[in-house]
């Protein structure tokens, strides 16, 4: 038996590539997007009351990760992605009906429009429910994840001077904090954990509409080396 599936809207995301996109939400509180409903979800009727509630549950889309044939293991970055557990066991992307939930922090409510904070998803991520957290019953003070007791351990990040006054000037210039939402995602370290980078590799990842640049001076630390206009907005 099949059953088929409607988005009710679609994330304006400050992610705009897989890459450096936090593991977990309100890991970087300053990541932010825009839910936008579709109709008839985007009538005033559909959020009343919504302005209540602090935080909600999106479910939603892994678009970017849909697949034919399912997974029963996966390699989950949290191990190190060499290591291998079973898929209901871990939150990786590679689901059976490519399905994910994240507790985000609800900042405004219009209709038609969430203004969402502590987001980890893609731009275009297809929602296909909203539900209003309850810390009652959603806050378990006794749950136990042996395999993610506690948050990662976030790495220091350090800038070039003319990287951090790029960065400042496009915060201007975007109304956003962009250098929050840099130090935040990059002190997660994206990099894939079996990799040893040499401090010559570059790294980047897309920010809202700018290319950050990054290597790695030492283990266990980062340095931002340069944050411009992304060529595709340039």
């Amino acid at each position: 038996m099949s059953y088929s599936v409607s988005p009710i809207g679609f994330v304006r995301s400050c992610f705009k590539e897989k890459f450096a996109i936090p593991r977990q939400p309100h890991l970087a509180p300053a990541a932010r997007g825009v839910l936008e409903l579709l109709p008839p979800f985007d009538q005033g009727d559909a959020v009343q009351g919504l302005e209540q509630v602090s935080h909600v549950w999106l479910l939603f889309l892994f678009h970017q990760a849909l697949e034919d044939k399912p997974r029963l293991k996966v390699r989950p970055p949290r191990l190190g992605g060499n290591q291998s557990l079973g898929v209901f066991a871990s939150r990786a992307t590679h689901r059976p009906n490519g399905i994910g939930q994240s507790v985000v922090k609800l900042d405004r409510v219009e209709p038609g429009r969430l203004w969402l904070s502590g987001i980890d998803l893609l731009d275009g991520t297809p929602v296909l429910d909203i539900k209003p957290y309850v810390p009652y019953a959603d806050c378990v003070g006794e749950a136990v994840n042996a395999i993610a007791a506690d948050a990662p351990r976030p790495i220091a990040v350090d800038w070039l001077a003319p990287a951090l006054a790029q960065a400042q000037a496009h915060e201007r210039r975007l109304g956003e904090p962009l250098v929050a939402l840099i130090e935040q995602c990059l002190a997660q370290d994206p990099r894939p954990a079996y990799q040893l980078p040499s401090p010559q590799r570059r790294y980047g990842a897309a920010f809202w509409d700018v290319d950050v640049r990054w290597h790695y001076p030492q283990p266990g630390r980062i340095c931002v080396l340069e944050v411009v206009e992304a060529a595709r907005h340039a």
